[in-house]
């Protein structure tokens, strides 16, 4: 078995997350939540006539 150490000056991503942003904060950076699939033409028509 080895004694040596990795060391890194730069802290890990895991111990270390992303700081909190405001729900506001991400809407003006990244516009609003869109869905993993764009919807389908049936879809679309159907999303017309329920307003």
């Amino acid at each position: 078995m080895s004694s040596l150490t990795f060391r890194s000056s730069r802290p890990d991503s895991w111990t270390m997350p992303r700081a909190h942003r405001d729900a506001s904060q991400r809407y003006m950076a990244y516009g609003p939540i869109r869905p993993m699939e764009e919807p389908g033409l049936i879809e679309k028509l159907a999303s017309i006539f329920r307003r």
